[in-house]
């Protein structure tokens, strides 16, 4: 097999590693998550959800290089968006008894694609570990927690904008 060619005009220097190489793949996903963090963050005019996004998107953006060089998302940062989700499942209570259909406002519609592309990040995680690398648990736990975060805030969102959530009923579960 030949060499890969590179093109000059690559927009990020690790784009034509070997495809068993998931670094790039996490690197593009948080970057992905957080351009749409900022997304949400535009169609929220509330002072105090601005303020969360900006910190979430920081704390996105920390994690991305982690699996090339080291875990700098720290404990005190986890346990914030732990008491985040939990703050956020108090003033939700009772609008999700099981599943309920990603839809609602716009800006819910956001946060639930984000709930999706942070499972996306914790099934990476896990799929790089399985490879036989080292993956830090607080890695896998900020990433589940982001997912959650993100299905609350979703909610939460609709909540806000007078949104019913309509129940899914699945026929397997």
């Amino acid at each position: 097999m030949g060499e890969t060619y590179r093109s000059p005009y690559e927009a990020y220097p690790f784009l034509s590693d070997k495809p068993e190489d998931l670094r790039c793949d996490f690197e593009i996903l948080t970057d992905g998550i957080v351009s749409s963090v900022g997304l949400l963050r535009a169609h929220c005019p509330e002072e105090d959800l601005k303020e969360a996004l900006e910190k979430v998107a920081e704390l996105v953006y920390h994690s991305n290089p982690t699996l090339r060089t080291k875990l700098t998302v720290t404990q005190e940062e986890v346990d914030w968006l732990k008491s985040s989700v939990k703050r956020l499942q108090e003033e939700t209570k009772g609008r999700c008894k099981q599943f309920v259909l990603p839809q609602g406002s716009q800006r819910a519609c956001i946060a639930h694609g984000l709930r999706v592309d942070c499972k996306k990040m914790v099934r990476l995680l896990y799929c790089h570990g399985h490879s036989g690398h080292t993956v830090e648990p607080l890695l896998i736990d900020f990433a589940s927690l982001l997912s959650g975060y993100f299905f609350l805030t979703a909610l939460k969102l609709n909540q806000m904008d007078g949104i019913e959530e309509i129940p899914y009923i699945s026929r397997n579960y």
